[in-house]
């Protein structure tokens, strides 16, 4: 994939850059240096490699992998990814983010994230269904609904949801929903769930905004990734007056600085796979659509997009991370320098994880929600956790993003000090 096709290949590993946002905010913390060394790790590591028969009849081998970061705060909780570009660092970069995430909003979990090496585009419905009962099968030592529970991520869906937990109720010999989230609701999912990060990203924008003085009202809004969490808040922001100017998938972007119609564009994606093509736009790269004029930047793709080189021609005031890891320890420090804001990944995309813990709360007590009721906690939390996060940034004159990070570390370094090391 060049940068030209699809997202920019990230510059720097994911979990060096995890590692070093850590070390950033722990040196803000009195942390004793063994329990330093000891959230600087993953708990454990699971890497399964396990055959897939397809639909000619040949058998292929595929590399997944299942990683816990930490379990001091309750069940560790992180989604499954399937990607072509799925490495072991990258999942270990990903379940340390999950732990800083659910601990940023106060969630009783800890992080843990998937992933197997697959282009599911490539694969048919009988051969993605086969390659989940196996994966779910492997790693079934590891998942449970007191233990860890998965939820989807890039590449994965609703329906992934229901396979794995099918798979799971089958060897356990009864049905056992809360054991993933984001399932669909006809076998226990939650309502707004689909909604839940894109939803979450839109709330941390407005609350952003309000921060900043700048009006919804004609912001003009660019979103790189027009999945489910970019386009989701890109219509959410388009209900609250903003103008959406430009989106991107792995196929390329597209550009019409009036404006365009957010909800329009995601049904055109749904029928020809790729907002390339809309109709009154121009075809950008994802590469240019960073760097193009707007007032709120949301990147929603993959990790290392903004980085040291690109950091400088970033034209937006407001930077709101729907992926994980989108913006590099490098280019945070050009973004600083700069004076633009940004809302960090585990503060600005928690939606996700918060509405897969009302789920997995409405699975264990079988008492399910509205949707009303669902997205009123969720912007509960969203408001309360952008305050808290904000008056540390204030309070250490720090960015947003070390910010969280410190009170996330020192909630769970609180918490593994109060347990005690066993034995």
């Amino acid at each position: 994939m060049t940068a030209q096709a699809a997202v920019i290949t990230p510059h720097e590993d994911p979990w060096q850059m995890a590692l070093r946002q850590y070390n950033i905010a722990a040196d803000y913390l009195p942390l004793k240096r063994g329990i330093r060394e000891l959230l600087a790790f993953p708990k454990r590591e699971l890497t399964v490699n396990f055959p897939v028969k397809m639909d000619d009849g040949s058998v292929r081998i595929f590399t997944g992998y299942r990683v816990h970061h930490s379990t001091v705060l309750g069940p560790t909780k992180g989604g499954i990814r399937y990607h072509p570009d799925v490495t072991l660092n990258e999942v270990r970069a990903l379940a340390m983010w999950m732990s800083w995430k659910c601990a940023t909003v106060g969630l009783p979990y800890g992080g843990a994230k998937g992933g197997v090496i697959v282009n599911p585009k490539d694969l048919s419905r009988e051969e993605l269904e086969h390659l989940t009962r196996r994966y779910a099968t492997e790693i079934g030592i590891l998942i449970s609904p007191d233990g860890d529970i998965p939820a989807p991520d890039v590449g994965t869906n609703p329906q992934t949801m229901a396979w794995i937990m099918d798979t799971y109720s089958m060897h356990r010999g009864y049905s056992t929903p809360s054991v993933v989230t984001g399932k669909p609701l006809s076998i226990g999912g939650s309502y707004g769930r689909v909604e839940a990060t894109g939803r979450g990203v839109t709330f941390a924008a407005r609350e952003a905004c309000r921060h900043l003085g700048m009006s919804l009202n004609g912001a003009k809004v660019v979103v790189q990734g027009y999945g489910n969490v970019g386009s989701v808040a890109a219509y959410l922001l388009a209900d609250l007056g903003c103008t959406v100017v430009a989106a991107s998938d792995s196929g390329g972007g597209v550009y019409n600085p009036k404006g365009l119609d957010p909800r329009g564009l995601l049904k055109f994606k749904e029928e020809h796979a790729s907002v390339v093509g809309f109709s009154g736009t121009e075809r950008v790269t994802n590469a240019q659509l960073l760097e193009l004029p707007c007032d709120i930047l949301i990147p929603s793709a993959l990790e290392g997009q903004i980085n040291a080189q690109n950091a400088s021609r970033i034209k937006a005031r407001l930077i709101v991370e729907g992926a994980n890891g989108p913006i590099t320890p490098d280019g945070d420090e050009v973004l600083e320098s700069r004076k633009v804001f940004v809302v960090p990944d585990v503060l600005a995309n928690a939606g996700g994880v918060i509405v897969s813990y009302f789920e997995w709360v409405q699975g264990l007590q079988q008492f399910f929600w509205t949707e009303e009721e669902v997205n009123q906690n969720l912007e509960r939390i969203m408001v309360r956790s952008f305050g808290q996060v904000l008056r540390t940034a204030q309070d250490r004159k720090v960015t947003m993003r070390t910010a969280a990070l410190i009170r996330a570390i020192e909630r769970v370094a609180d918490a593994l000090m109060t347990r005690g090391i066993y034995p």
